[in-house]
């Protein structure tokens, strides 16, 4: 357990001091995020600070060497989507290459031999994917890096959003008989960049993590998940990862709605995301990227609920917390302004109600 904290400590302090070298780096470079019409911040801001995050997280896990037999592999994806981020924050590349390089690196994972296996439904139905596991670990890997990537909008969101999922990752790991060091290794290691690029990254923010950041901790968190929850599983603990993520795979399957809705293509940028739809209710930055921390904690908690909860009692806790986020979505109009069947539902009954009332 010592050379755990050791590791997060030589993390936190590595990427502490990374950043600052970091960010004079990206400002005499031009590694700058320039404001415009979409964005939140009004000044240019110097981003690359993934960097800083990719370099205490590597520092610590050469502290802690966990063994594993796919580090090849997983760390050839690593850094493919290191160096394309590094491109995208210099020279801003489309949407298309960028999934092409999410799509090599995911490659690279499941060549090393890390997939998603087969899992058990209730009644003890169980599915094997068989040679189809590879393309639905692909798809995780894929839909993992993009969803971090699209939360990536406020001071300290991605960071924080992440750190709150690791965190609640590590917990079910430590729980877990017979989990492999690498997973609690890599959890403590990014917890601890995290931490140490929060520092620099809350509000009001000197660095941006910018897509080197978030395709590296989107990508990490995918693995992470996979080798944790997907290796052989059942049907309840395969929702572990996918409740955890709950805030930025709900935000990113949203958008994806909302877009095809409006006949918009699904990489077209837009201001509809969860923390555009706080500030304009009015919420200040630090409330929104409090409330979605709140939020990111309420999946979590659920998370670790199902683990001890017996499974009636499990599909109970879903159905609810299924209820209740489309009745929150609705009502900040994460879909659009005019789409809220739930709510809408809900006034005709009340207007009906209040009618039949008054007869």
């Amino acid at each position: 357990m010592l050379n755990y904290i050791i590791g997060f400590v030589v993390a936190l302090v590595t990427t502490i001091l990374a950043v600052p070298l970091v960010r004079i780096f990206a400002k005499k470079y031009g590694f700058i995020d320039q404001p415009n019409q979409r964005k939140i911040h009004a000044e240019s801001m110097p981003r690359l600070g993934g960097v800083a995050i990719a370099i205490g997280t590597m520092c610590g896990l050469l502290y802690l060497l966990p063994s594993m037999d796919y580090i090849a592999g997983v760390g050839i994806g690593a850094f493919i989507l290191i160096i394309t981020g590094i491109i995208d924050d210099k020279y801003i590349i489309t949407a298309r290459w960028k999934l092409l390089a999410q799509i090599a690196a995911a490659i690279a994972v499941v060549l090393s031999g890390i997939k998603i296996d087969h899992v058990v439904l209730p009644f003890n139905v169980e599915i094997n994917f068989g040679f189809l596991g590879y393309l639905v670990t692909i798809i995780w890997i894929v839909a993992i890096v993009n969803s971090i990537n699209f939360i990536d909008g406020l001071d300290g969101l991605a960071g924080g959003v992440s750190t709150i999922a690791i965190t609640t990752m590590l917990i079910l790991a430590l729980l877990s008989p017979g989990t492999h060091a690498f997973i609690i290794a890599t959890s403590i290691v990014l917890i601890g960049s995290l931490v140490g690029f929060l520092f620099f990254n809350f509000h009001p923010a000197n660095i941006f993590m910018g897509d080197t950041g978030s395709l590296f901790i989107g990508y990490c968190i995918a693995v992470i998940s996979i080798l944790g929850f997907f290796k052989s599983v059942t049907f309840v603990s395969l929702l572990f990862p996918i409740i955890i993520l709950g805030v930025p795979i709900l935000d990113t399957s949203f958008a994806i709605i909302r877009r095809a809705l409006n006949n918009q293509k699904i990489s077209a940028p837009d201001k509809g995301h969860l923390h555009h739809c706080l500030l304009q209710m009015g919420y200040g930055h630090r409330k929104t990227v409090f409330i979605i921390y709140g939020i990111s904690a309420l999946f979590s908690a659920s998370a670790l609920t199902l683990t001890v909860a017996p499974v009636w009692t499990a599909f109970i806790i879903l159905l609810v917390l299924t209820i209740t986020t489309q009745i929150f979505a609705e009502f900040v109009g994460l879909i659009g302004e005019t789409r809220k069947p739930i709510l809408s539902l809900v006034r005709k009954i009340s207007v009906f109600g209040q009618a039949m009332k008054n007869r």
